[in-house]
């Protein structure tokens, strides 16, 4: 049954990739706010620049032409903290809102909002669920990385037309550029074929080295026009999220991980950490923290009692094993859906994103953590330096 749904589901993905849908256009930036009078966490302030996938995304894909799967600006998404659909993938906030709460900085419009230039100098998010750092990685229905890259190139234009050379500088110098980058890229294979035999075009370590090749291209290219201080996000274990756990499996029928898909998460993330100590060395004033996503989630989904949760495996919305079939909200091709009634009990919200809850937990991570090597930060530190 449930590998039926997720047949349905990957089918339905290809046969909309080029059809616009009707969609629901929420000026969420006119009325969401993040309360900092009592924030004592200690931001430096600054710009913010949001790159990424569906982790980081707080909408922009409400403004582009794609389907209902590569949006979330329906009901039930966003009913814990905002109360209505932003176009997170998330029952509320997610990981950069709590990042700029800490920052004491307000919340930053999807940069393809009608009204977004106006927030430029403290930042933009250009984040894009579905998005890879290929270029292939759903081409048509995302905005990758690339593109994402070449838009901060015209909201670097703006600062200069508006404030001027040398405060465009500043603001870009100090500024922290946030990436979430590459989930996409590696499991975009496992959705088309609907099968536990990783196939593309490349081999596992060819494929990891174009996609670290592209996002090294883009940090040059951001470090070039003065980014300094940069934060990422390793890949989870792949193979443990729901929509992955339900593919046939011939080896088991146990439910359990998709190794060859969290392999390729452990092959990126060690190269990702090796690209990352190399360009310390290479790029003059190059700063960064990198935040262990990976381990951290695996801990909640072995042991979510110890975190708060009640489950780890089975999503809070959605259809089928463990909610695996991507119908929340059911307007991706297949109808059926539940939703739980408290989401801070599990790990995960959909077949494929967590909860603000997890969200919130690995945000205060991220903010607070012990470098993990010496060199690097955690992006409160990063936050703070000039």
């Amino acid at each position: 049954m449930a590998s039926t749904g997720f047949f349905f589901f990957f089918f339905i993905r290809m046969a909309l990739v080029n059809i616009c849908l009707p969609i629901i256009i929420i000026e969420c930036h006119k009325i969401i706010s993040v309360s900092t009078s009592n924030n004592n966490n200690g931001g430096g302030g600054g710009a913010v620049f949001v790159f990424g996938d569906s982790f980081f995304d707080p909408g922009n894909n409400n403004y582009i032409k794609t389907s209902s799967l590569d949006q979330a600006n329906f009901s039930p998404y966003g009913r814990t903290h905002f109360h209505f659909p932003t176009g997170r993938f998330s029952d509320g906030r997610i990981i950069p809102d709590f990042i700029l709460e800490y920052a004491k900085l307000p919340v930053i419009s999807p940069y393809m909002a009608p009204n977004s230039q106006r927030f430029y100098k403290i930042g933009a998010n250009f984040a894009s669920a579905g998005a890879g750092a290929l270029v292939e990685t759903f081409q048509g229905s995302v905005i990758s990385l690339e593109t994402q890259i070449r838009y901060h190139k015209r909201v670097e234009n703006r600062l200069r037309k508006r404030y001027g050379d040398r405060e465009a500088r500043n603001t870009l110098s100090k500024a922290v550029y946030l990436f979430s980058i590459g989930t996409n890229d590696y499991l975009n294979p496992y959705m088309i074929t609907n099968s536990t035999r990783f196939n593309p075009s490349y081999s596992n370590s060819h494929l990891v080295h174009i996609v670290i090749a592209n996002l090294t291209i883009a940090i040059k290219d951001l470090h070039k026009r003065g980014g300094r201080k940069f934060g990422f996000i390793n890949l989870g274990p792949l193979g443990c999220l729901p929509g992955i756990r339900i593919i046939p499996n011939p080896t088991t029928d146990s439910g359990a991980c998709i190794e060859s898909a969290s392999l390729l998460a452990k092959l990126h993330n060690q190269a990702l950490a090796n690209t990352l100590e190399t360009l310390a060395t290479q790029l003059q004033g190059f700063k960064y923290s990198l935040y262990d996503f990976h381990t951290n989630l695996e801990a909640r989904l072995r042991h979510p009692f110890k975190y708060g949760y009640k489950q780890g495996k089975t999503a809070c919305c959605g259809t089928g094993r463990f909610r695996g079939t991507f119908s929340c909200g059911g307007k991706r091709g297949v109808k059926e859906f539940k939703v739980c009634e408290k989401p801070q009990e599990y790990v995960f919200w959909d077949s494929y994103h967590l909860t603000e809850t997890t969200y919130k937990q690995m945000a205060h991570q991220m903010w607070n953590q012990k470098p993990a090597s010496p060199g690097t930060y955690n992006l409160k530190t990063l936050f703070q330096l000039p």
